[in-house]
């Protein structure tokens, strides 16, 4: 860049110089031009003046000779010999070789001059005097044999005119010079027809003159002169005038003007390179710290002060206002990487954060030499978290969120892994060298530590959430996957309340195992491939069968009889579980007449999932499909878990309200394992509890489940609820419910899930057994 601004400035001021030199040789070719016009113009006039001078003392002395009485008596007399004495002495002491006494009539008298041809000089005289006579010009010039005479007339008066004396003056060479020196002007005298009379050039320059009258200038071989042609006496004939100035003499001044014109312009040039280099680098050194200081700040280098702060200078307040941009960037790539690596809530790693440290440690065992060790991913979700912001404020849900990462950072600690809040109640933990069952019990130990309750600003939370461990590389190649599937896993502990899940491809609607499995489950119910099962409820006070719970299995055409769980939590996930209940529902409306037939009515159980709950169209697709089959809608109970209840109360309560006013009955399936408060079997249109089998099985061997068992059974009757027990694996465990005035028992001791056929003939061999 300095290079450039100075080559810039020179070439800006060269220009500007050559401008001004090209000005001022224009003005000088100009004003030489004018003044040698002028000095030639003088000159002209001067050349004439010696001419005019020299023909005056011609015209004194040819008075004198008029004037001399001897002459006059001479040519009174007609003494021829003394006229033409006088003549020559006259014309010998004034230096005119040419010297005659004509009459008036211009007859030549007398002549005092012996030449050859002199009767052809006659007429020539005779001429000359009769110009002069005619003119006032006071002499006149002739040629005569090659010889420019310079010719002057007096009068010979007495008191007339009675004669005349005609006097010729040669111009030679010293007048020529004279000339020259007078006024440094070359004159040349040429003869109209060419050739030269006289000049004051030098012999070597003479050969020149032959180009006189082809323009202004004369080209010699050393110099250039300019030409005029004499204007000042048209009336000579005889020769041509030139007069001629050197150029080059006029020009020398000016050119010693130019000489140190250009001295100076290349002084000032010197000078102004020497400055303006020294100038670019005082701005250009400091320019290029400043470009280099940017390129650190394009490759994220901010802790390095800017140079060139020290200036008072513009280039120092740059300097200083590049450097307070530094500060700010480098202030504000802090915070942005702080909000896109950390949570601001939390101060955990966020979601961005957790997966690059996931890469990394991906990368990392992969360069490891032998065999990799895992890299396994706990990912948890809280429960009934909004719930607790519905219920508590957003303001008590951020303080439970902290108080929820600062449990699993003192739990988990730097040595053992990283712990990140991957958004909203998620969090997740980083293990390394840890597989996916090490893993668990990490989730175990989350699992536990949620089992003591939060207790903030004066509110004490019961919570706990759904875990999901899947580990490198037995679950995914990659850490995208990984987390996917961990997040498959969690949501699936959610949803069957079990926990703590490990990853399953079954678990996985994107797998390679289940990839088809929504469109097989799809052309199932197309193509009648879903049975209905039902399993008997005995009611433990008379030992009859009022109730049933409708189970759909899966008679594949290729696989045969597909377990539930092989399906059903996969239809959950999708969203396909809206379909297999509406079937449900269908099949048990069909087929209602027929499990009424003997006169005996039945109330059919079946579960519904959360999505059923949360569809504000299902009450009114049920109402459809009571008026298709006409059927009652007290034969129905609607089975549902806590869970699903929980995941949104409001929207879940409000379905629930609207079912209930149909006149269908309503059932806590699993009671004891889930969320529910005492405010929400208040609050709800239930009608029956449905206690979790892993109570009722464990009520023989563990005085608590058994007090589990009688609770809630207590708590339902007290609050007008009915009781279901399920579970039943023997006698003494019916026994046990049938003591403490349970309703009904369900479980694999009286019959498991069998087709319809078997159920209807089961149910009629326990009547006739009865």
């Amino acid at each position: 860049m300095g290079t450039k601004f100075v080559v810039f400035s020179v070439a800006l001021l060269l220009l500007v110089q050559i401008a001004v030199y090209s000005v001022v040789r224009s003005s000088i070719s100009s004003n030489v031009r004018a003044q040698l016009a002028q000095e030639l113009a003088i000159g002209d006039k001067v050349w004439w003046r010696l001419l005019d001078q020299n023909a005056q003392k011609l015209r004194l002395g040819a008075a004198v000779l008029a004037a001399d009485f001897g002459f006059r008596s001479a040519l009174s007399s007609g003494d021829t010999e003394t006229l033409r004495s006088a003549l020559e002495n006259s014309g010998a002491r004034i230096g005119a070789p040419i010297t005659a006494l004509l009459d008036t009539g211009f007859a030549l008298q007398a002549a005092g001059y012996e030449m050859g041809g002199q009767e052809a000089l006659t007429p020539v005289l005779q001429q000359v005097a009769a110009q002069l006579s005619q003119t006032e010009q006071s002499s006149q010039l002739q040629l005569i044999n090659a010889t420019l005479y310079q010719f002057v007339m007096v009068p010979l008066k007495a008191p007339l005119t009675i004669g005349w004396v005609l006097m010729g003056f040669p111009i030679e060479q010293s007048q020529a010079n004279d000339m020259f020196g007078l006024s440094g002007i070359h004159v040349a005298l040429v003869k109209p027809q060419g050739g030269v009379v006289l000049t004051s050039l030098a012999p070597k320059e003479q050969a020149a003159l032959s180009q006189l009258g082809q323009g202004t200038e004369l080209q010699l071989p050393e110099d250039t002169l300019v030409v005029r042609r004499s204007t000042e006496r048209t009336d000579v004939q005889a020769v041509e005038t030139y007069l001629l100035r050197s150029l080059d003499e006029v020009v020398a001044p000016y050119l010693q003007v130019q000489i140190a014109l250009l001295g100076i312009t290349a002084l000032g040039l010197a000078l102004f390179v020497a400055g303006s280099a020294a100038l670019a680098r005082r701005i250009t050194t400091p320019l290029r710290s400043l470009v280099g200081a940017a390129e650190q700040l394009s490759r994220g280098e901010y802790d390095h002060q800017l140079p060139a702060l020290r200036h008072k200078d513009e280039i120092g307040d740059l300097a200083r206002a590049f450097d307070q941009m530094r500060s700010s960037i480098r202030k504000q790539q802090g915070e942005i990487l702080q909000l896109a690596y950390w949570d601001r809530l939390t101060e955990l790693p966020n979601r961005t954060q957790f997966r690059d440290l996931l890469q990394q440690s991906i990368r990392a065992s992969i360069a490891l030499e032998g065999a990799a060790p895992p890299v396994a991913v706990v990912l948890l979700n809280l429960d009934r978290f909004k719930h607790v912001n519905d219920v508590l404020g957003y303001a008590f849900g951020d303080g439970l969120l902290v108080a929820v990462a600062q449990r699993l950072s003192a739990l988990i600690g730097a040595e053992l892994g990283v712990v990140a809040r991957m958004g909203g109640d998620e969090f997740a933990v980083l293990i390394e060298g840890s597989t996916a069952e090490e893993a668990v019990a990490v989730a175990q130990k989350i699992a536990a530590s949620f089992d003591q309750p939060l207790t903030l600003e004066d509110q004490t939370v019961d919570f706990s959430a759904g875990i999901g461990v899947a580990s490198w590389p037995a679950h995914a190649q990659d850490a995208d996957t990984l987390l996917s599937r961990a997040e498959i896993a969690m949501y699936v502990a959610k949803q069957k309340t079990t926990g703590i899940q490990v990853y399953d491809p079954a678990l996985d609607s994107s797998s390679t195992q289940t990839l088809s499995l929504l469109t097989e489950l799809r052309h199932a119910v197309e193509q009648g491939q879903l049975r209905l099962y039902l399993q008997p409820k005995l009611n433990l006070a008379d030992n009859t069968v009022r109730a049933a719970e409708a189970l759909v299995r899966w008679q594949h055409p290729t696989r045969g009889l597909v377990p539930p769980m092989q399906f059903i939590p996969f239809a959950e996930q999708t969203g396909f579980v809206r379909q297999l209940t509406l079937w449900m529902f269908e099949e048990v409306a069909r087929e209602l007449p027929t499990l009424c037939a003997d006169g005996r009515p039945l109330r059919v159980a079946i579960n519904l999932s959360t999505r059923d709950l949360l569809d504000q169209d299902f009450p009114a697709k049920l109402d459809a499909m009571m008026a298709k089959y006409n059927a009652p809608t007290d034969a129905f109970c609607l089975e549902i878990t806590e869970s699903a209840i929980m995941d949104d109360p409001q929207r879940a309560e409000a379905t629930l309200n609207r079912l209930a006013e149909r006149g269908f009955k309503l059932s806590i399936d699993d009671f004891g394992t889930g969320y529910s408060s005492l405010a929400y079997l208040k609050r709800l249109p239930v009608n029956e509890l449905k206690i979790d089998k892993s109570f009722v099985m464990g009520m023989e061997t563990d005085e608590s489940d058994a007090k589990i068992v009688r609770s809630t059974i207590d708590l339902a009757h007290n609050l007008g609820l009915s009781v279901v027990a399920e579970g039943v694996e023997n006698q003494a465990i019916l026994d046990k419910l049938r003591e403490l005035h349970c309703d009904e028992a369900q479980g694999y001791y009286m019959s498991k899930p069998v087709p319809l056929p078997e159920f209807m003939a089961w149910r009629a061999r326990h009547l006739a057994a009865a």
